[in-house]
């Protein structure tokens, strides 16, 4: 986060940059009076990023000599000197959880009751097109694993860290939809062009942005157009062609989706002869990118690698730039058609 000038009113003004789910939590934490000297109070000894399978990520960092967090913050039980904090999607944390830190800074254990109440706010928070992230925490004092052994994988070091983990609360944000993207949504539909969203994002919340961009009207039926990706597998592997296509054909909104997700659903499309246009940012986008039709990298937040998969960069990261592309194109085609046909 840093201070930059309005270039219309010429005011001062705090901007985060980076990812859409971290920056509000630096914004949120700069509010109570933590700042940037926080990463050299407490250094970072090992941090594993979220990945899109595990639905979370993990730091453990040194809090040797403290009693507590900050000031008015969590208490630390005495001989700590490493904390494990777990962020990511509150239904996957949960499942780590075996304590809860109570609001006058006391812990008890956290029974299956307590954890479908959380459940029940984070859905209250996705209905209203909220993104939702639990934060739990552990301490150590000492590894939980041999730092030595150059043997482990990553893998092994997060299941390590994240055992009997302590629920510390929820985050809620939202990440504003860009301007004429849900004009370009009906544009696109008017077009004859089918918009379907595949998101990380928890079903509730994906349904909510969904009606918000007008990827699902009012009268749609939210149980047939909107599915979590479980459904693609329920028992692991995933469904025959067939069943496969019949849901990928209704269906416009995947939610908590995996990479490997995407791929299948691109491959669905196309086995029902649609031709398909992938859009995408991550190195575990690649794969579907490569797969569709017309890969779209996007060009600021995509990594080198979706971009490489890719057929188009989208230098703004603009879904209405799409659009304007598929009419610009459509235009440029019915010239060359109607020259074609005067010429023969």
């Amino acid at each position: 986060i840093s201070k930059v000038k309005d270039p219309e009113t010429g005011e001062e003004k705090w901007e985060p940059k980076g990812n859409s789910s971290e920056a509000p939590i630096v914004v949120a934490a700069t509010k109570i009076g933590l700042d940037q000297s926080v990463t050299k109070d407490y250094p970072r000894v090992l941090e594993i990023p979220f990945s899109s399978s595990r639905k979370m990520m993990l730091t453990v960092s040194d809090v040797s000599g403290k009693d507590r967090l900050c000031q008015g913050g969590m208490e630390l039980p005495s001989g700590t000197k490493l904390l494990s904090v777990c962020k990511g999607a509150p239904n996957f944390i949960l499942d780590y959880c075996t304590e809860q830190l109570m609001e006058d800074g006391s812990t008890r254990p956290m029974s299956e009751a307590d954890k479908q109440q959380v459940l029940d706010i984070v859905d209250k928070y996705s209905s209203k097109a909220l993104r939702v992230l639990a934060i739990a925490v552990r301490t150590f004092d000492a590894m939980p694993f041999d730092t030595a052994n150059e043997d482990l994988t990553t893998d092994q070091k997060f299941e390590a860290c994240r055992t009997n983990l302590k629920l510390m609360g929820l985050v809620a944000s939202i990440d504003p939809d860009r301007d004429g993207v849900p004009q370009s949504v009906l544009a696109a539909r008017g077009a004859g062009i089918r918009v379907v969203m595949i998101t990380g994002d928890y079903l509730k919340t994906a349904i909510a942005i969904a009606h918000n961009v007008n990827i699902l009207q009012a009268s749609d039926d939210e149980a047939l157009a909107a599915v979590d990706c479980a459904r693609l597998r329920p028992d692991g592997n995933y469904l025959p062609h067939s069943d496969m296509d019949i849901l990928t054909s209704s269906v416009r909104v995947f939610a908590r989706a995996k990479p490997e997700d995407k791929l299948e659903i691109v491959k669905s499309l196309q086995r029902q002869g649609a031709v398909t246009a992938m859009t995408g940012d991550g190195v575990n986008d690649a794969p579907a990118l490569n797969q569709a039709n017309i890969g779209v990298a996007m060009g600021i937040q995509g990594t080198e690698v979706a971009k490489g998969a890719s057929d188009m960069i989208l230098t703004d990261d603009n879904f209405c730039s799409i659009v304007a592309a598929v009419e610009k194109g459509r235009v440029i085609y019915a010239g060359i058609q109607k020259f074609v046909a005067f010429i023969m």
